[in-house]
């Protein structure tokens, strides 16, 4: 069975509401993993994973758990890639899927920009501002792998 991964610290509001819809729709599993706690909602369907604070420990707690045909909810390009590696769909909260081939392109784009920003060659700002047109794209994305994930069985 699918379950649906969401790397929660950084994700939005909306976007956790609009899968907790789904996994109540659809009976699949939502496991959120933070290391601060969060209102989730009274459901046997969805978790929340606290774990401790650090750099990529929530990531790597996603990476140990999760498996072939699971979902994972991340902005967290590394994170992206190894659930790409395991077999599992990875999708940004913009509703941008990941792929073998985009995700090596994103993490290249992502060092040689860090790089960048290291030797003080570069100032950008954050990502535009997270919009309605963003939770709708994220929802039309989702529901799309959930219909291929339930005709492919």
């Amino acid at each position: 069975m699918t379950t649906i991964w969401i790397d929660a610290d950084a994700c939005p509001k909306v976007i956790k509401e609009v899968i907790y819809k789904i996994s109540m729709r659809l009976q699949i599993p939502v496991i959120l993993v933070a290391n601060s706690g969060m209102y989730i909602p009274p459901s046997p369907l969805i978790k929340l994973v606290k774990v401790n604070a650090g750099a990529d420990v929530a990531d790597n707690y996603i990476v140990e758990h999760v498996v072939e045909n699971d979902i994972v909810i991340t902005a967290d390009i590394p994170l992206a890639a190894f659930a790409v590696e395991k077999k599992a769909t990875a999708l940004n909260v913009r509703g941008e899927v990941y792929t073998e081939e985009n995700v090596r392109e994103k993490l290249s784009m992502r060092d040689f920009m860090k790089e960048l920003r290291d030797q003080g060659g570069l100032e950008i700002g954050g990502p535009e501002i997270f919009g309605p047109k963003d939770t709708e794209k994220f929802t039309n994305s989702i529901n799309r792998i959930l219909v291929k994930m339930s005709s492919a069985k």
